[in-house]
């Protein structure tokens, strides 16, 4: 139900896009290839994001390699914000709700309180400048995911992505981002369970993994100058069929 949106939004720049299918029943597959009939859809029987984002990883094939979520909590139009910098020379952008033109209509208070302690905490290993360490809309270079070498099954392989990306020396930029309501769906997202997990992966990082590339000095991350257009479109849950039954009249 979330698809029609999200497929809608994507820039017509964007020359692939990969759907991770964790064992679906709702259709997700043919709503996806009847929206865009070249879409790479990955069939994966695993549980946990990081083991979904992993599998979408592996089976993407562009330069540029963009991760958000399908729930329409991430706008697909602002991926030309996060692709911009690495046409100028960064290497991996992330995106905050806390930066100037960023912002959130899904964080409750104990959400918002922990991601800023684990925000503060991450900074103060790592000697970085995150403003947000718990949002997935993040952009990177292709050629990153040999030195990333990604590992995390969970919640936590956003912050596995983060700390190593810091560690590896790689040029950083930070783009404002605005996390929409979900449009359908329950998250899966457990406060205390998966707090303490990244809390668990940032420890384990910072303290045994080691960089193809460690000892190089991580630069301070960038503020890049971003406005964002507060326009307005409906964004109600679609029925499958609506989509299924259009797709099979053409």
């Amino acid at each position: 139900m979330n698809l029609p949106w999200v497929l809608r939004r994507m820039p017509s720049y964007v020359d692939e896009v990969v759907i991770v299918d964790g064992r679906s029943v709702d259709h997700t597959v043919d709503v996806a290839r009847a929206l865009r009939v070249d879409v790479v859809v990955v069939a994966e029987p695993r549980k946990g994001k990081g083991v979904a984002v992993r599998a979408g990883f592996a089976a993407a094939s562009g330069d540029i390699i963009v991760m958000l979520d399908a729930d329409g909590s991430m706008d697909p139009q602002e991926i030309g914000w996060f692709v911009s910098p690495l046409q100028h020379d960064y290497d991996f952008v992330k995106g905050s709700r806390y930066v100037t033109g960023g912002g959130s209509e899904d964080l409750t208070f104990l959400r918002n309180a922990g991601n800023r302690a684990l925000t503060g905490l991450a900074n103060a290993v790592l000697h970085s400048n995150y403003s947000d360490l718990c949002y997935g809309y993040i952009a990177f270079r292709r050629e990153c995911l040999e030195v990333l070498q990604l590992a995390s099954d969970g919640f936590e392989i956003e912050t596995e992505l983060i700390v190593r990306a810091a560690r590896a020396g790689l040029r950083i930029a930070e783009v404002p981002s605005i996390e929409l309501d979900r449009i359908s769906g329950a998250s899966h997202l457990q406060t205390f369970r998966d707090g303490w997990r990244v809390l668990g992966t940032l420890a384990r990082e910072c303290a045994l993994w080691e960089a193809p590339t460690a000892g190089a000095r991580p630069e301070a991350l960038r503020r890049v100058k971003y406005a964002y257009a507060n326009i307005r479109f409906p964004r109600t849950p679609t029925d499958p069929q609506t989509v299924l039954s259009l797709a099979q009249g053409m």
